[in-house]
C-alpha cells in the first residue's frame, strides 16, 4: 500500500500516458506506475501476473512492453471483471481466474474490506493495525498450481514473474518445479505478519535463494506509523 506522498507521484507520472488516464476514467483502475523502473529493468518479453487485481501492474507492463504476452491469475470474480475491462483478452493477453499454490484444490478466501488486500491466508492484526484493514467475508475459489496453468518452456525470454498474493508467496512458488525458466521474479514481501502465518521477507528470499534466484534490487519500501518498514517490492534474477 504506498503512502499518500508515493500515491501523488504516481498520479502524476500516469498523466504521460494518456491510454492510462483513459483507464482512470473508464475503470477507476490506476496502472501501478510505481513499478516502471523494474519493469524497464527487466526488458521481459513474457510477464506472469500472479494476483492481477484489476489489472493495475498489467497496465503498467503493457504500456512499456507493448508486444509482449501477459498471463494473469486473480480468483476474486468483482476484480477479474474488471481486469477483462481493462485489458480485454486477445492474442497477447489472457486471465485465469484461479488462486495460485502448492497444490490443485478448493480453498476459502478471504475478502478483505479492501479488495486488493484479500487472501488465501486470513488477514491478521497486523494487517488492521498497519493500514486499517479487515476480513470482511469468504468465498471458495478454485486453487492450482502454477505448472499445470503455464509452460513456461513455451514462453518468450526474459520471463518476468510478478507475485502479489498477500501472504501467499510460497505457495506459488512451491506449485511451480520449472521456477528455473523464469527469469526475474518481482514480489511484495513484508518484515511484519500481516496474514495469519505467512512467510516474511527472510524466509521467501532465503527459499528462492534454493532455487537460484539471488535479490537484484528493492522497490517501494512502505513505513507504517505501527511497525516502521512493513513491506517491500524485491525483485529476484536467475542466477
Amino acid at each position: 500500500m504506498l503512502p499518500r506522498l508515493a500515491q501523488v507521484r504516481k498520479g502524476i507520472s500516469l498523466l504521460r500516458y494518456p491510454p492510462l488516464v483513459r483507464a482512470v476514467f473508464s475503470h477507476r483502475v490506476a496502472a501501478a506506475a510505481e513499478h516502471f523502473s523494474a519493469i524497464r529493468f527487466c526488458a521481459a518479453n513474457t510477464l506472469v501476473d500472479a494476483g492481477a487485481n484489476k489489472g493495475q501492474f498489467s497496465l503498467a507492463f503493457r504500456t512499456l512492453r507493448p508486444e509482449a504476452e501477459i498471463i494473469a491469475f486473480e480468483p476474486l470474480p468483482s476484480e477479474a471483471d474488471v481486469y477483462e475491462q481493462v485489458l480485454p483478452p486477445d492474442g497477447r493477453t489472457r486471465l485465469q481466474r484461479v488462486a495460485l499454490a502448492s497444490a490443485e484444490d478448493k480453498a476459502t478466501f478471504y475478502v478483505a474490506d479492501r479488495a486488493d488486500s484479500s487472501s488465501l491466508l486470513r488477514p491478521g492484526k497486523g494487517q488492521e493495525r498497519a493500514f486499517g484493514v479487515r476480513g470482511e467475508s469468504t468465498i471458495e475459489v478454485s486453487v492450482k498450481r502454477l505448472d499445470d496453468c503455464v509452460d513456461f518452456a513455451a514462453l518468450a525470454h526474459p520471463i518476468l514473474l510478478k507475485v502479489d498474493v498477500q501472504g501467499g508467496e510460497l505457495g506459488v512458488f512451491q506449485g511451480c518445479d520449472t521456477l528455473g525458466e523464469v527469469d526475474f521474479i518481482y514480489v511484495e514481501l513484508s518484515f511484519t505478519e500481516l496474514y495469519e502465518g505467512q512467510p516474511l521477507f527472510e524466509e521467501v528470499t532465503d527459499y528462492l535463494k534454493t532455487r537460484g534466484f539471488t535479490v537484484a534490487g528493492i522497490f517501494n519500501q512502505v513505513m507504517t506509523a505501527e511497525f516502521g518498514p512493513t513491506q517491500v517490492d524485491a525483485l529476484f534474477k536467475r542466477v
